[in-house]
């Protein structure tokens, strides 16, 4: 482990060094692809050098112990140095896990009706205010690609990107199915109804990620649907797209401007079509991309939002808490730790396993 902090140290000077330099700046991609870098290895690095720094202080407090005069104050300090240096050797392995490579992405997030009708729909559009007010907290922005409205205005589907630093490292655990126990607003007994939606969160692929044969796709305009006024009856500014090779299928409708729509659809099916070929790859080798916390499976249920006990419980980490109306205000971070965490814990498990 130390061979290599210590290569990652001499690394990071690289970087530092390079960074420095005026010319590099004249290529903006570059630049950028070497200041993510850096910044990646900076908090390993600080570690390693605490880490050194403390084996440091061992090594002058355990010279001291033999002067009595000094004898009292180097049992401090040894003491002290020696839980500084378990306390980072536990958090440089933790650093050292290899990094998903998609965590830095911005995501695309799809959320589905499944069981429970109208009142599913509802809880859809609940769904997507949640995740919108968490991304807000974050500072990140929310921006709806499609969507297939109730009448009631819940969602049979809706699909939004979700860009800012680290959205996916965040969100990628919401991948499930997510089931809702309330008394909807059209029942007249007080009944309380079980429904269902599924959440898929896709880290959103770039040009760069995957590429798409423009002759591997058919194009096709229509009339947008729903809301619109006079705007639905003149012009066919929705747009389908069919990737051929898949028969994998993208509609847009929410924008009047055709080419707006077909951007949106095009994000839509790299996206979806990148992840395809991830999960096939993961299969293929039999890997843990995904951790003991959950598969990330559509089918998997992941949590339930019980309204009548303002319950929320996270079925993966048995972890439960009484403060749903808090949570569907996008207060979402005290699962999420707890997912990451646990996560971390078995990625570690395995680690040592290995």
């Amino acid at each position: 482990m130390f061979d290599k902090l210590e290569a990652l140290e001499t690394r990071l000077e690289e970087l530092e060094s390079r960074l420095a330099a005026p010319d590099l700046y004249d290529d903006p991609a570059n630049a950028a692809k070497l200041l993510r870098e850096r910044n990646n290895l900076e908090p390993i690095v600080a570690a390693f050098r605490e880490y050194k720094a403390a084996q440091h202080t061992l090594a002058d407090a355990e010279e001291m112990l033999s002067d009595p005069e000094l004898r009292e104050m180097a049992q401090e300090e040894l003491a002290a140095a020696k839980g500084d240096i378990e306390r980072l050797s536990a958090q440089l392995k933790v650093l050292l896990l290899p990094r998903d490579p998609n965590d830095e992405k911005n995501i695309i997030v799809e959320i589905r009706g499944g069981a429970g009708g109208e009142e599913s729909a509802l809880f859809a559009g609940s769904l997507y205010r949640m995740y919108s007010m968490y991304a807000a907290k974050r500072g990140w922005t929310a921006e709806v690609l499609s969507a297939s409205e109730t009448e009631l205005g819940g969602y049979k589907e809706i699909v939004f990107q979700i860009a800012g630093e680290g959205a996916y490292s965040r969100l990628k655990f919401e991948s499930g199915v997510h089931r809702v126990q309330r008394v909807p607003e059209t029942e007249s007994q007080g009944r309380v109804h079980t429904s269902t939606v599924t959440v898929a969160v896709l880290p959103e692929a770039e040009e760069v990620d995957f590429y798409l044969d423009p002759k591997d796709l058919r194009i096709d305009t229509f009339r947008s649907s729903g809301a619109g006024g006079q705007h639905i009856n003149k012009t066919s500014s929705a747009i389908r797209i069919t990737h051929i090779p898949t028969n994998t299928v993208v509609e847009c409708q929410d924008e009047r401007s055709q080419h707006k729509n077909k951007d949106k659809a095009l994000r839509v099916l790299r996206t979806r079509l990148y992840e395809a070929e991830v999960e096939k790859q993961n299969a293929a080798i039999a890997a843990d991309r995904r951790s003991q916390v959950g598969t990330g499976d559509r089918s998997e249920r992941i949590r339930t939002y019980n309204f009548p006990e303002n319950r929320v419980s996270d079925h993966r980490i048995k972890l439960t808490l009484y403060k749903l109306g808090q949570f569907m205000d996008g207060e979402l971070d005290d699962v999420i730790d707890a997912l990451v965490t646990a996560d971390t814990a078995e990625k570690l498990k395995a680690q040592e396993s290995a």
